[in-house]
């Protein structure tokens, strides 16, 4: 009987660390190795996930690296943890609450003031909350999560930071969105919510659509700093085992369901943080401004951004957000 077993499961074990193999192979990796001594980066939400991964290999290359995260305390760890990595990495742990743009403007006012240079700003940190749960719904300012977080909290950050890109051009600003960014809709008289946010399906709107809405800004990003120096590239990392869906209650039972999902689909957070590595340091992109790409390659969405949308959004951001559009 347990002979019988071994023929059984040895086989399907196999086959399935060879399946997960070439599903590996296929998502690609960040090829650049360069010496990024003397750059500094700006990675939001660096404390976990994709964010955490991203310095770690950063601080490998040697960058300068701003931990910029919602806990200093968190950050602080998570500064410790990669010196046992990289024991002379250029760490600087910072607080940054997007769900604040009080604490957006501040966090951007210190490092204006404390670094005289800014190479890249990797806008990572998201936040993911359940439809059910109402207690986590809005920012500081009252705005939905999902948007004013995923959003406006980098649409702050970006431009209040901007003129610095410029002036050490050649400059980047990695936007991290998502493939969900297929299921959003940017709908001006329901950017809050204020109607109800209609689902379909398992996705959650509030998410879907501020994945969108960072598309849009970075496409509108990088036609406004159009032969500026500064590069803009999205980002999709793929469907990485990170913090994001913390808040989503889960049965045993899930977890067996999701069980083939995971073996196929799921990646680490190393693997995650390779496309927006590859975006944030490899020199052959220097010209590539405006794109999106996953799995470290250009992807073409089924999305179709309309310019249009994207210019109202800017202004409707900008006025959220009280920034003067005509200095931009």
């Amino acid at each position: 009987m347990v002979s019988t077993l071994c023929y059984i499961i040895l086989p399907v074990v196999f086959i399935a660390g060879l399946l997960r193999k070439c599903r590996e192979y296929s998502w690609g990796r960040c090829k650049s190795k360069s010496n990024l001594e003397g750059r500094i980066f700006i990675v939001t939400g660096s404390n976990s996930g994709v964010g955490k991964e991203t310095v770690k290999e950063l601080a490998k290359r040697k960058a300068t690296v701003i931990l910029a995260c919602r806990s200093l305390q968190a950050a602080k760890n998570t500064v410790q943890e990669i010196r046992c990595y990289a024991p002379g990495a250029e760490l600087i742990p910072m607080e940054l609450d997007l769900a604040s743009l009080t604490s957006v403007k501040h966090f951007a006012a210190e490092v204006l003031k404390n670094f005289s240079e800014i190479h890249v700003l990797i806008n990572n940190a998201g936040v993911y909350v359940p439809l059910q749960d109402k207690d986590k719904d809005v920012t500081r300012e009252g705005f939905e999560i999902h948007f004013g977080v995923n959003h406006l909290g980098h649409f702050l950050l970006t431009n209040l930071l901007l003129d610095r890109l410029k002036q050490c051009a050649p400059s980047r600003v990695v936007i991290v969105t998502s493939k969900l960014l297929e299921s959003g809709v940017i709908d001006f008289n329901n950017l809050n919510g204020e109607k109800g946010l209609p689902v379909k399906g398992r996705m959650n709107p509030g998410y879907c659509n501020s994945k969108l809405a960072n598309a849009y800004f970075a496409s509108e990003l990088a036609r406004r700093t159009e032969n500026s120096g500064v590069c803009v590239y999205m980002v999709c990392p793929g469907f990485a085992y990170t913090g994001l869906f913390r808040h989503v209650k889960r049965s045993w039972f899930h977890y067996i369901l999701f069980s083939p999902v995971a073996l196929l689909f799921l990646r680490t957070p190393n693997q995650g943080a390779q496309t927006v590595l590859h975006c944030a340091t490899d020199p052959a992109l220097s010209n590539e401004s405006g794109n999106l790409y996953f799995d470290c390659k250009v992807y073409t969405s089924k999305k179709k951004l309309d310019a249009e949308v994207g210019h109202k959004l800017w202004a409707v951001s900008s006025k959220l957000t009280g920034i003067e559009e005509s200095s931009i």
